[in-house]
């Protein structure tokens, strides 16, 4: 069965975008609110309960139906797990396509490769620095959430995966983000540690 979910922020906006692309794309049962992403969303939590193996959920855009790409990723990786699909209209994912997998799985196994990655330099970097009587302060440049992202944009674009402005339609950021992201050397994250710890 395919089922839709569709959200705005407040009271004052309208769903009525939402909903229609949603039918269009075949939802035989759309579950919709107004609230904030920070907020409870019983809706979504009511769609949760009533999915079964082979349910497949649309959304018009990724950023309805979570709050940041951490939720996101644990969301679709509980789909996975009960052989449920996901789809989002306006963005370049949909898990019921080898495809749509691949780009989900690229983007869920950088997220957790980066986690990984800047635990272990911080914490080396933290401990030569105490070692030497430092604090560590927080380093210029790209944050971790946006070190994911740029290497995500790096690798979509160097496939051909998308185009600049499909890039920046799913990552919900600029085109001159896009190319900050491409022009940004995954060297400089290296001299900043090495400097803490030197």
């Amino acid at each position: 069965m395919l089922f839709g979910y569709a959200r705005v922020s407040t009271q004052d906006q309208n769903l009525a975008l939402q909903l229609d692309d949603l039918k269009k794309a075949g939802c035989q049962k759309i579950f919709q609110e107004k609230v904030s992403s920070a907020k409870v969303r019983p809706q979504l939590q009511k769609m949760l309960e009533v999915l079964r193996e082979g349910d497949t959920i649309i959304v018009w855009k990724l950023d309805r139906l979570g709050r940041s790409l951490k939720e996101l990723f644990t969301l679709i990786n509980d789909f996975q797990a009960r052989d449920i699909g996901f789809r989002s209209l306006n963005d370049a994912i949909d898990t019921t396509t080898a495809q749509g997998r691949l780009v989900f799985n690229l983007f869920a196994s950088l997220a957790e490769f980066e986690r990984d990655l800047i635990r272990e330099r911080t914490k080396a970097g933290l401990a030569a620095a105490r070692a030497r009587g430092r604090v560590g302060g927080r380093p210029k440049g790209l944050t971790p959430e946006a070190q994911v992202k740029a290497r995500a944009v790096k690798t979509m674009y160097t496939n051909k995966l998308n185009t600049i402005a499909e890039i920046g339609q799913l990552f919900h950021i600029s085109r001159a983000t896009v190319y900050r992201y491409l022009a940004w050397k995954e060297e400089s994250k290296d001299l900043v540690v090495r400097d803490i710890a030197s």
